[in-house]
């Protein structure tokens, strides 16, 4: 099971993910990438290797058998009013725009 079907079921915590990332490095037998270890698409790896904290809309998407596209336009203002600062947001903001995930 990958990582993400693992953390979906309770089996292991989002921190856990590094453990993962390292066991796929330290295995010269493994014959894919790491984002298909993870359990991501591409789309949601790329993002979160960009970006780690944005792991648990990963999952929340996945749980809720939405696409990520769909969980980040219901979350946009969520995640801003969660940031730190105005200027966390606006670089928040700016990510998504980077990302193609913002108008």
């Amino acid at each position: 099971m990958s990582f993400v079907d693992l953390c979906l079921s309770g089996e292991v915590l989002e921190d856990e993910i590094d453990d993962f990332v390292e066991q796929w490095h330290e295995n010269d037998e493994l014959n894919i990438e790491l984002h298909e270890y993870l359990g991501m698409t591409w789309e949601e790896y790329s993002i979160w290797a960009m970006n780690p904290s944005i792991l648990p809309f990963i999952l929340s998407a996945r749980k809720k058998n939405i696409t990520f596209d769909a969980k980040i336009n219901q979350e946009r203002h969520a995640m801003a009013a969660r940031a730190e600062s105005a200027s966390e947001a606006r670089k928040l903001e700016a990510w998504l725009k980077l990302i193609g995930k913002s108008p």
